[in-house]
């Protein structure tokens, strides 16, 4: 059997180890004996449970063992639940939760940072281009009704002008924003039409009909003429327009469309075509700067087609 100085364990060692020991046999031990030869039992038990692993205890220590057992040493039992545990514990797990947190407070940093500079800053932005847009209207109508009588010498068109503009400060007057807007839009559109310059010319290269017929629906007994044309700029640039077609009462803008003649226009372009393939008369109506409509040759009617 090995002496005390075999065994390199201190007396505090001892004991938790006897106490660890004994709670493994304990259940058992209380099964077999009486509570008054239980302690006795148990520290037989023990010296023999020590012996077979070639530890020397001293009595005192398996004594004490069974005394630290009832008094339940040694035994960790843990806090009750409560305020200062929830804060220890928070404590204690710092290091994983702050690292959820900074990297919530990053992804918070940067999407606050998004939506101020992609749609708080925009916004600040367009709201204050509008106010300096709608405090600027009245100059705006000024300037683009000055433009638009040094533009034509037609009075009707500069009245025209001077009742859309009067029209924009009234509406700006009652807080109406929008018709205030419309109001500049149809000065700078007006100023446009009349600042347009092009001939309306009779298309005749190959690909395009020069000439259409057509039998209208609501009166089959009569047949409409056409001539397909085009609007040219004084550079040879081909302009789109906006062509409201008779048949489908839409307004389309394109590039080409057809142009309602008399019969007998219709005719005169057709022998003209015949002779060479070329239209000698290929001009079918101006429009001249400071005018808002189109001067037409004589049997050029009201109404248009954009498709065939």
């Amino acid at each position: 059997m090995a002496s005390k100085t075999d065994a390199p364990l201190d007396d505090l060692m001892m004991a938790m180890d006897v106490v660890d020991t004994l709670r493994h046999e304990e259940g058992q031990v209380a099964r077999e004996l009486k509570a008054d030869d239980r302690d006795a039992a148990m520290i037989e038990r023990l010296r023999q449970v020590y012996a077979a692993q070639g530890i020397e205890v001293p009595d005192h220590i398996l004594k004490a063992g069974v005394e630290d057992l009832k008094r339940d040493r040694f035994l960790y039992i843990p806090p009750a639940a409560g305020f200062q545990r929830t804060l220890a514990m928070i404590y204690i797990s710092r290091a994983t939760w702050s690292k959820w947190l900074a990297g919530a407070a990053a992804v918070l940093v940067i999407a606050i940072a998004a939506w101020y500079f992609l749609v708080s800053l925009p916004a600040q932005r367009a709201e204050a281009d509008f106010l300096a847009r709608l405090q600027s209207l009245p100059d705006t109508y000024s300037e683009l009704v000055e433009r638009i009588d040094t533009l034509t010498e037609n009075a009707e068109v500069e009245g025209q002008a001077r009742t859309l503009a009067d029209d924009g400060r009234l509406a700006l007057a009652d807080g109406r924003n929008d018709a205030a807007f419309k109001a500049e839009a149809d000065l700078r559109q007006l100023a446009a039409q009349l600042q347009e310059v092009f001939e309306v010319r009779i298309i005749a290269r190959e690909g395009v009909p020069t000439g259409i017929t057509r039998i209208p629906d609501a009166n089959p007994d009569t047949e409409n003429y056409y001539i397909v044309v085009e609007a040219v700029d004084p550079d040879g640039n081909i302009l789109k327009r906006s062509i409201a077609s008779e048949e489908s009462s839409a307004a389309e803008t394109v590039d080409k469309w057809g142009q309602r003649v008399s019969e007998t226009i219709y005719n005169a372009v057709r022998r003209d075509k015949m002779e060479d393939g070329i239209v000698q008369k290929g001009i079918l109506g101006q429009k001249r700067r400071g005018e808002l409509d189109i001067k037409w040759r004589g049997g050029v009617q009201d109404g248009a087609i954009t498709k065939w």
